[in-house]
């Protein structure tokens, strides 16, 4: 096995997200959450988000996407309010689930609100409370009812 003829691994790619990139950010919203639930319509939701992603923009919240070159394909993004440390999504194309997209996209967010990070989770969403207790998160409380009538929880990182 010639070892030196190895591609070296890149770090992830994580940049503000491009107005032109609004479609393909849809792409990978919908492709996200229909993998963790595959009975909701996101597809339906499409105009919602876009609307939502709009509102939060206009109020201070950034969001930075993951690429798998520079400019390449959309992977995974992050939605965070540096201003409050509201972490609103975060969505990793499923192609990638458990290849760090997602440790790269808490990373980006961590370093946009450094004092710390709140956020509601779906209490049902098993993978998404692995990842974000791995990462350091605890429970607050109780969250309000998402859109889809699942209970959530607050989650917060504080750093050490």
């Amino acid at each position: 096995m010639n070892l030196a003829a190895r591609e070296p691994q890149r770090p992830p790619l994580v940049s503000r997200r491009a107005p032109q990139e609004i479609a393909e950010l849809l792409d990978v919203w919908v492709a996200s959450w229909r993998a963790t639930y595959a009975d909701i319509d996101f597809d339906a939701r499409r105009d919602w988000f876009v609307d939502h992603l709009s509102t939060l923009e206009s109020a201070g919240a950034v969001t930075l996407c993951l690429h798998a070159a520079p400019r390449g394909d959309i992977k995974g993004f992050v939605v965070i309010d540096p201003a409050t440390g509201w972490l609103d999504q975060i969505c990793v194309h499923p192609d990638q689930f458990g290849n760090g997209g997602a440790d790269a996209l808490i990373a980006a967010a961590r370093e946009a609100s450094p004092g710390g990070i709140r956020l509601d989770v779906n209490a049902d969403n098993d993978r998404a409370l692995r990842f974000y207790y791995r990462e350091g998160f605890m429970r607050l409380c109780d969250g309000a009812l998402s859109q889809s009538g699942r209970p959530t929880l607050v989650l917060e990182w504080k750093p050490s």
